[in-house]
């Protein structure tokens, strides 16, 4: 960042409240690293591409803070052409996760993926999230019910 210009600064930590900001007001919010740009409503699914580099929030934490903590901690993988930066408040326990996501067009396909990202890196995923529903699926409810429907 040593190049940096006040005015890229001043960029990047506008987009870091905005992002904070849409967290609290919407309950999570997905967005690209290097262009900022929200992603829009679309019918696709988005769970943790690195599990194992998913950071939780408890409720009362400075969520811009750890934001520029963790954009700054996982910048190669955030810059990947299939990453985004991900956060979900978890409306249960108003903890807030912070993630890489990635996308998947079908839930099936969200649903196995996300099984073997956390058996890879050891570290269970707890949901997939649908942009254009709103619509969030458990990953242990959604395993649980593919086994009863087998």
């Amino acid at each position: 960042m040593e190049s940096d210009t006040w005015l890229d600064r001043y960029t990047f930590e506008k987009y870091v409240l905005d992002v904070a900001i849409s967290t609290l007001e919407h309950g999570g919010v997905t967005s690209k690293v290097d262009t900022y740009q929200f992603l829009p409503p679309i019918d696709a699914w988005g769970f943790p591409k690195y599990p194992g580099k998913t950071v939780v929030l408890q409720p009362d934490s400075d969520i811009a803070a750890a934001l520029k903590l963790f954009i700054h901690k996982n910048s190669v993988h955030l810059h990947e052409s299939d990453a985004w930066l991900g956060t979900w408040v978890n409306p249960t326990t108003g903890c807030c996760y912070l993630d890489i996501t990635v996308i998947c067009t079908r839930l099936e396909d969200a649903i196995q993926d996300a099984i073997e990202r956390s058996k890879k890196e050891r570290r269970n995923i707890e949901a997939l999230y649908n942009f254009k529903h709103n619509r969030t699926v458990y990953l242990n409810q959604a395993v649980t019910y593919r086994k009863d429907h087998e």
